[in-house]
């Protein structure tokens, strides 16, 4: 109990010193796991690539369906036909690609490279998110890269086991290889989504139930929707993100409060994966995987995520900067480190050679890509014009049905300036302004009281006008000229 407090502690502690250069938590996690590890200084000795890849798959269970949780229907359907190519054909071809680039170059069996092509193939949605945050990419390029990152993880998944089940010989044909492929991927989906309705329904039957319950309820679901599609030789993973999706795009009782507490799950799940994998790692051996481990990142950033992504976003309305951009944010994450564990219980890494070069190679994705995307958005001018205006949604706790969200407002003071009263509002019908922050300071709201630049507007607002609402607002106030970098 001591260690695990120790490290919790030394994370907080991390993450506060690197608050402002925006680390993403999956980097500090990473570093957490190979200071306690074997290798650095001895705290914890950890090589059980088995247990390891067992705590994994469920950790990824619970990620890839808060994933699917929280993407938005509305937000997905816009961006479907390039999200779900590179989601699915895009991750093979990317594999194939670095596979087969790899093996030419080292003389690696061709089966081994196109196994630690599949492992790498998927980006990262915890590292998208994290390093997207606070950071004002154009909306159309953001959205394709962090619901392609959320879609492609199932499939690198599936292909992974494939190619694995392959190496040790368990197809019996090429045909019954492809007919085992597409039911993983087929069945995944289609148990999943009967999962999410089903759960959806009785969802709205138990609202009378403690809200307690709906967070033990969703646990349930997550373990059902992956329990049943792996009974049926599915893709569990691809369910559990299905399950997800037809859920949180359903109406139910007391959603946000769910969403709420599937992020906080997410994050402590992913905080406990890395650091577990960061004690399975073993530095020592970094230097004698480090140039195939810089190799592959060359040929994943450089070869195979442009060609696939010039390839399946070429009729998606994107602009040339914009797929540029999309084929340089490709970065690697969680996912791959988790898949480098299956080839290693498998037997097939017993010196964890393919284990340690992703980690490598994910390692300078995080670190290369991350800390890059923002400085090549710049120079390919595609900043926001302004941050997104949209109100945020506060939770509204009730699990009866209402027309009425709470929302806040902020008045951005880099945008706009000027002043105005309340009641010079014009605000929409049944819409109340129930609290106002200034500063920190708490205002009650009156029709005398003056709205300022960096005040955050608590309102109570139909749902039908919450589009409309910061509009309304921010028409009171003067526009300041921003000036942009070319």
């Amino acid at each position: 109990m001591l260690i695990v407090a120790m490290i919790l502690l030394a994370l907080v502690l991390l993450a506060s010193a690197f608050r402002k250069l925006n680390v993403p938590v999956i980097i500090l996690s990473l570093m957490i796991g190979l200071i306690f590890g074997s290798d650095v200084t001895g705290i914890i000795h950890f090589d059980d690539a088995f247990f390891a890849k067992e705590v994994a798959n469920l950790a990824l269970m619970f990620i890839l369906f808060i994933g699917g949780f929280g993407t938005k229907r509305q937000t997905f359907k816009p961006v479907m036909k390039p999200v779900m190519l590179l989601a699915t054909v895009g991750v093979v071809t990317t594999a194939i690609i670095t596979g087969i680039v790899f093996h030419l170059i080292t003389g690696w069996p061709f089966l081994r490279a196109l196994l630690l092509g599949s492992i790498i193939s998927s980006t990262d949605a915890a590292a998208m998110y994290a390093i997207f945050r606070n950071r004002p990419i154009e909306t159309k390029t953001r959205t394709v890269l962090e619901l392609e990152s959320v879609a492609n993880d199932p499939m690198a998944i599936v292909l992974t086991t494939f190619v694995i089940s392959l190496i040790m010989g368990k197809t019996t044909s090429t045909w019954l290889a492809i007919l085992d492929f597409a039911w993983q991927m087929v069945g995944g989906v289609a148990i999943g989504a009967l999962v999410g309705y089903v759960a959806a329904y009785f969802f709205n039957k138990i609202r009378a139930s403690e809200t307690d319950y709906f967070f033990v309820y969703l646990i349930a679901v997550v373990l059902l929707s992956y329990g049943l599609a792996d009974l049926a030789h599915a893709s569990g993973m691809l369910a559990a993100f299905s399950a997800g999706f037809v859920l949180g795009n359903s109406k139910i009782p007391f959603k946000k409060g769910l969403l709420s507490f599937s992020d906080t799950l997410s994050f402590i799940t992913n905080v406990a994966l890395f650091i577990l994998l960061g004690l399975l790692a073993s530095p020592g051996s970094f230097p004698k995987i480090w140039g195939k481990g810089v190799l592959v990142f060359l040929i994943i950033t450089l070869v195979s995520r442009p060609i696939a992504v010039f390839i399946f976003t070429a009729k998606a309305g994107l602009t040339f900067k914009q797929r540029v951009l999309i084929a340089f944010a490709g970065i690697r994450g969680s996912v791959p480190i988790v898949l480098a564990t299956y080839p290693l219980a498998a037997g097939l890494d017993p010196d964890r050679e393919i284990f340690n070069m992703v980690f490598f190679t994910v390692t300078l994705s995080i670190i290369g890509q991350g800390t890059g995307i923002f400085a090549l958005a710049k120079k390919l001018n595609l900043l926001s014009k302004e941050k997104n205006a949209a109100p945020r949604l506060v939770e509204l706790v009730t699990v009866q049905d209402t027309n009425y969200e709470i929302v806040e407002v902020r008045i951005d003071e880099e945008y706009y300036d000027g002043s105005c009263l309340i009641s010079e509002l014009t605000l929409p019908p049944g819409t109340l302004i129930i609290l106002i922050n200034r500063v920190g300071e708490l205002i009650t709201p009156s029709g005398k009281v003056e709205i300022l630049p960096k005040d955050i507007l608590t309102v109570l607002v139909e749902k039908q006008h919450i589009e409309m609402l910061p509009v309304e607002i921010l028409k009171s106030f003067v526009r300041k000229k921003i000036k942009r970098d070319a």
